[in-house]
């Protein structure tokens, strides 16, 4: 059931989608050669904490870190540690959820370290701009669809590859609310999108193929050929004048 969030409800979350932009930010300046990605947990985790909020994502189903931080081609769900070195050359996925007084925010981005092969910083381009036009798609009386196909034809236009096994998602008083909002599908199809709905959109794109496994710490979603992947992800607000970014700082 898709959950309409009402005016009290929405300033709320626009407060929770704030801590968690601000944490994906901290996370970005704090990302360089030679650090561990648990030492951009421990920021991330020290910037929620401070505003008030907890991580959406400690504890979450057993997850057992504040933020989920990804490299190279590891698409979604890796898992901070001591031992996991960031490197010039990498890209990092961080992936970033607040929960505060009873709601969540979520948002998600790709940073390159250092200088980047250019198909690599070109598919973090043409990732972040299916975000923006998914988003663009996400207007009242438009459909899941609209969102699905706008993200999927610019990231094959470009020769990259969708993830279809992971979605975004609604985004509420729980992390993952209806609906699924899919990165690939037809327009004019699904769920008709009405005001006061928030979603979190978040397109998973890879440079080779689209097929992925999960590694054995039953997290880490890795890709099959071991090209890089790109992940980027906002919460919106649907609503009569058109979507409304929340994550943003």
């Amino acid at each position: 059931m898709v959950l309409i969030k009402s005016a009290e409800e929405i300033e709320i979350m626009k407060k929770s989608c704030f801590i968690a932009a601000l944490a994906l930010k901290t996370a970005g300046d704090a990302i360089r050669p030679g650090v561990t990605t648990a030492y951009v947990n421990r920021v991330i985790d020290d910037c929620i904490t401070s505003k008030g909020a907890v991580s959406s994502f400690l504890g979450y189903n057993g997850f057992p870190e504040s933020a989920c931080i990804s490299i190279n081609n590891e698409v979604i769900h890796g898992i901070p540690s001591a031992t996991r070195i960031i490197n010039g050359g990498d890209i990092v996925s961080v992936d970033v959820g607040a929960f505060f007084k009873g709601f969540h925010g979520d948002n998600a981005a790709t940073f390159a370290v250092g200088e980047v092969d250019p198909s690599v910083c070109r598919l973090l381009e043409v990732t972040k701009e299916s975000l923006e036009l998914g988003i663009c798609a996400a207007t009242v009386g438009s459909r899941i669809g609209d969102i699905s196909s706008a993200i999927q034809s610019h990231v094959e236009k470009h020769g990259f590859s969708v993830v279809k096994e992971y979605v975004g998602h609604g985004v509420g008083k729980n992390l993952h609310e209806d609906p699924a909002i899919p990165n690939y599908g037809e327009a004019g199809q699904g769920l008709e999108l009405v005001s006061g709905m928030m979603l979190a959109i978040e397109p998973m794109v890879s440079l080779g193929k689209a097929y992925v496994k999960m590694l054995k710490d039953g997290w880490t979603v890795v890709t099959r050929d071991g090209s890089c992947s790109a992940h980027f992800e906002h919460t919106i607000w649907v609503t009569d004048s058109g979507p409304q970014i929340l994550t943003v700082v």
